[in-house]
């Protein structure tokens, strides 16, 4: 699911999210059946709703609705037993619709860039959590931290592994994204990177965390 208004997950996966019938900003609007959002994707037994840069507003026009941070929880109730998993991509920013995909989820996958800032925005992100925790969602659960945009060669990325590693211990992921142009490039194709170039390193990358993910979880 594509909860961000810049829908590059949408597009990534080569979806032409101007031509898209139905997509996440009318089922969080609207009402609208989230079953009928759901498109097929290249890669078999993959499927995605898609986002729409409607979704900008989204959040003002949610604003007055009832229990507004449970709402697409409700959406994805009854699609919960059709996927293995169900995975929501959300926005940077800490809103109404960010609140929401919280809400609904079981667990959280928090990437780190290896740039200092990053580290500064974890704070925040975990206070949220706490607080969505506390009132929304007892059930959520951190599922790890991943470390992206990884350069072995810099002394920095490396610092901030360990920065990141040392409070947070087994929920740093062994495995980690790191730099690679072919990721940047499937993006431009509109295609998955294991479409693109399954043997960079890119994709052995995120086949590593699959699998990684898949064990956790048995």
């Amino acid at each position: 699911m594509d909860a961000d208004p810049q829908a590059n997950a949408s597009s990534g996966l080569g979806i032409n999210i101007r031509e898209t019938g139905l997509s996440i900003y009318e089922c969080l609007v609207n009402g609208d059946d989230a079953a009928k959002a759901v498109i097929p994707t290249e890669i078999d037994r993959m499927e995605i709703i898609p986002s729409h840069i409607d979704l900008v507003g989204a959040e003002i026009e949610m604003l007055n609705m009832a229990e507004r941070e449970r709402i697409l929880k409700k959406i994805l109730q009854p699609l919960k037993g059709q996927y293995d998993y169900i995975l929501i991509d959300c926005s940077p920013s800490l809103g109404l619709i960010t609140v929401n995909a919280l809400t609904a989820a079981d667990s959280v996958l928090i990437p780190v860039q290896c740039e200092y800032f990053a580290l500064e925005g974890i704070s925040k992100l975990l206070n949220t959590i706490k607080i969505i925790k506390s009132k929304l969602n007892p059930e959520l659960e951190i599922e790890g931290f991943l470390l992206t945009m990884y350069d072995a060669r810099l002394r920095l990325a490396n610092q901030i592994y360990e920065e990141v590693k040392r409070p947070f211990q087994d929920l740093v992921f062994n495995t980690v994204i790191q730099r690679n142009v072919k990721l940047s490039e499937a993006s431009s194709y509109g295609k998955p990177v294991l479409l693109y170039d399954a043997e960079s390193k890119g994709a052995l990358n995120h086949m590593q965390l699959a699998k990684e993910i898949i064990t956790k979880n048995n």
